[in-house]
């Protein structure tokens, strides 16, 4: 996309991203997402990502996101455990180990800078 632009989140239509089977630790989470602009390098991302109950791992980016709707508690390996639910504004450092563990079906907005 080459100019600003506007998206109502809460029913934007997600495209489904399968989750790797080795970052499901319980249950039986859906992972769906909408890339909705990319930066010409390919190292900034904007959109929207959901998933339903279940408990996922994951190698965080260097994200911030804000939650339309659902809750999730988030434990970051040798870092904090955030509670995250609709209105909440969050920041994931690049590298942190975590463990997401999803109550209910949560949809966010985000924006991922890649370093690397």
């Amino acid at each position: 996309m080459t100019h600003s632009f506007v998206q109502h989140i809460p029913d934007a239509e997600l495209e489904p991203e399968p989750l790797p089977q080795d970052q499901i630790l319980s249950g039986t989470p859906e992972v769906s997402g909408r890339l909705l602009w990319e930066s010409p390098d390919g190292r900034c991302l904007r959109g929207i990502w959901q998933i339903t109950p279940g408990v996922v791992t994951d190698t965080e980016a260097d994200e911030l996101f804000v939650v339309i709707s659902g809750r999730a508690t988030i434990e970051v390996e040798n870092g904090p455990t955030l509670q995250v639910g609709p209105g909440d504004l969050a920041v994931l450092r690049e590298g942190d180990r975590s463990t997401w563990t999803v109550h209910e079906t949560l949809r966010k907005a985000y924006a991922i800078t890649l370093h690397h």
